[in-house]
């Protein structure tokens, strides 16, 4: 990443932020260029996709077609779409004849671009209610293609049907569905899925609650989506609701489970409406996915894809369900127009998240995540580098894989940066602008510079002495965490550290004040011990907790690196089969480095990996492939 550029424009945005209009132009999706998008949406842009999908498990394929509606500009007679290892087999206009098509060739990360010629509008005669420049493209997926994920029955709970799932983001919904996948562009959609006999199919849309008899489902989503939204899964899935416009979805294994550890969702939905105003996508419904899952959730709208491993028993994990939640304004409803532009999302998500859990569950819980996620963004910084420009808000990510910037840098300092606009100006009006800003801005796309300018306008009032106390030049476009980073008191969080005190001074694990820790605690004293401890001690601290037998998949990750990197051998067969079973890349990452740091650990990773790799979606084990070359 070049970051001589954000040096050269900081005199010109300290200019810029002087003389901002009150009311600045929202730049339009047209006017957005996507490093990572083929697309060509100034001249034709995609408004409503129509998907006729069949699954087929034996081949591990999609195949069907996907009819386009699109918007055509400036005398253009063709229309460029991503797609990435697909089977383009036809494309027809909507008069029923052929168009022409042509694939470029293959671009690491980015996939093909698909080229289609569409004749000037007057020269196609429509063909029932089709619009003159609908186009149907009859494709297939490849059983290799990186969004799906496909499970065998004995990788299920159910171990009586195959799974499948899709992970979209950040530009894998080209790797199942040509389109436009940039999230400057949105559409409606909707499909037709057909499944096998027995199995129920959820997307992100207006979702069934009962298996069809003939296993065919019909979806809508009568609202603009970008494409990495787009989501669904097959298989063994019951529901059960949550409250009057909440549920989960499951396997009937898991689903009384799930139903107790998301009970508060009806609640976060009320306490984030009155946070930042109304939910817009009618239901917020949750599915429960098997292990191999990559990410702790998907923000899918209507229906959020979330990990199995935030099944604590106690509900003490549930702030990813805040986040997802928190997601249906800050990015689905407001979205970065680039990846480039991915804090935008993420920042203020979990700020949004950090209010919504002190709504529900008090200020010392919020707290206590705020201080984890601040310990966590600090080592980011220290392995990305200090002066290393992924460690800026703004990203320059062309050329490169966008899950490059799906680090802390997006989360937390995002975060922390809200929270300083929140010192700044009070909470008050923070919120009273925040309500505005998804208010005037729904179901459009925000790129920094012009979120810079309606910071600069619309909320420090282009008073250059509060411009000037945040600094947004060096917390956006400069590296590390500036000196005005916010801090976070928890008291809680003061008392682990007192105990944890008492055991580096060679108190026994059983005599320290443990009893009420929860999960949040436990994290905090984890994360405070040395990082090299006599295999003694470790034995005695395991003895007292019970950290290796936890199952609590946070707690595991962080004891099994304290494990790995002291050797502590009997938690071995432990960490080999939670590498197998879970496939969430926050969870299994830390684990394979720390492994990977010395020739034992490595060959055991290896053997490990082996087993596990199969159980993995593409998002993960492209991660762990790199660790283990």
């Amino acid at each position: 990443m070049n970051g001589k550029f954000f040096a050269a424009s900081i005199v010109f945005i300290t200019t810029l932020y002087s003389c901002t209009s009150p009311n600045p132009q929202l730049l339009t999706p047209d006017s957005m260029k996507d490093p990572h998008s083929f697309s060509n949406p100034d001249d034709a842009v995609v408004k409503h996709l129509t998907l006729n999908l069949t699954v087929d498990f034996e081949k591990k394929i999609l195949s069907g077609t996907a009819m386009l509606d699109v918007e055509m500009k400036n005398n253009v007679k063709q229309i460029i779409l991503d797609t990435r290892d697909l089977n383009i087999e036809k494309v027809i206009l909507a008069d029923g004849s052929k168009a022409k098509f042509s694939l470029g060739d293959e671009v690491k990360y980015t996939g093909r671009s698909l080229t289609i010629e569409i004749p000037s509008v007057e020269k196609v005669k429509p063909a029932s209610t089709l619009q003159p420049s609908a186009i149907t493209i009859h494709y297939s997926t490849k059983p290799d293609a990186a969004a799906l994920q496909w499970l065998e029955p004995s990788q299920t709970a159910s171990k009586k049907l195959p799974f499948l799932f899709t992970q979209s983001q950040a530009i894998l919904a080209r790797t199942w569905v040509p389109i436009q996948d940039s999230p400057g562009i949105r559409f409606t959609y909707s499909a037709i899925v057909k499944v096998p006999k027995g199995m129920l199919a959820v997307m992100s849309a207006e979702n069934p609650t009962e298996i069809s008899p003939d296993g065919e489902y019909n979806f809508e989503m009568d609202q603009p989506v970008p494409a990495y939204l787009l989501a669904l899964s097959v298989g063994n899935i019951s529901f059960k609701s949550t409250g009057g416009r909440t549920g989960v979805y499951a396997e009937p294994e898991v689903i009384d489970k799930a139903v107790h550890e998301f009970a508060d969702m009806e609640k976060m939905v009320n306490a984030a409406e009155d946070l930042y105003g109304p939910y817009r996508w009618h239901r917020y419904d949750l599915i429960v996915l098997p292990p191999s899952f990559p990410f702790g959730g998907m923000e899918n709208p209507r229906l959020t894809f979330a990990t199995p491993t935030v099944i604590a028993g106690d509900r003490s994990l549930t702030s990813l369900v805040a986040h997802e939640l928190a997601h249906s304004w800050s990015g689905n409803l407001v979205t970065n127009a680039t990846w480039n532009d991915f804090w935008i999302n993420e920042g203020f998500t979990v700020y949004f998240e950090n209010r919504i859990m002190e709504k529900v569950y008090g200020k010392d819980f919020a707290e206590m995540n705020a201080a984890l996620g601040l310990e966590g963004l600090k080592e980011t910084i220290k392995d990305l580098g200090d002066t290393s420009a992924d460690t800026h808000l703004k990203l320059n990510l062309a050329g490169r894989d966008p899950d490059d910037g799906v680090t802390d840098v997006a989360y937390i300092k995002g975060c922390f940066f809200l929270r300083l606009l929140e010192e700044t100006v009070g909470r008050e009006k923070l919120d009273d602008w925040m309500r505005k800003y998804f208010d005037t801005h729904a179901f459009k796309s925000m790129n920094t510079e012009e979120l810079v300018k309606i910071i600069s306008s619309d909320l420090l009032n282009n008073d250059s002495t509060l411009i000037s106390k945040v600094n947004m030049n060096a917390w956006i476009y400069g590296p590390g965490l500036p000196a005005n980073c916010p801090q976070v008191k928890s008291e809680r969080f003061e008392k682990v550290d007192a105990e944890l005190k008492k055991w580096n001074g060679g108190a026994k694990a059983s005599s320290l004040e443990t009893k009420h820790f929860s999960t949040q605690e436990w994290l905090r004293f984890l994360q405070g011990l040395p990082e090299k401890i006599s295999p003694e001690r470790m034995k005695e601290m395991d003895d007292a907790f019970g950290f290796t037998e936890s199952n609590n998949s946070e707690i595991l990750c962080e004891w099994f690196q304290h494990c790995i990197r002291n050797n502590y051998l009997q938690a071995n067969p432990y960490i080999e089969t939670y590498l197998i079973n879970i496939g969430r890349r926050k969870l299994v990452k830390p684990l394979y480095q720390a492994l990977a740091a010395t020739p034992q650990g490595k060959e055991f990773a290896k053997n490990v990996y082996t087993k596990a790799r199969p159980n993995y979606h593409a998002v993960t084990y492209h991660t762990i492939d790199e660790i283990l070359k």
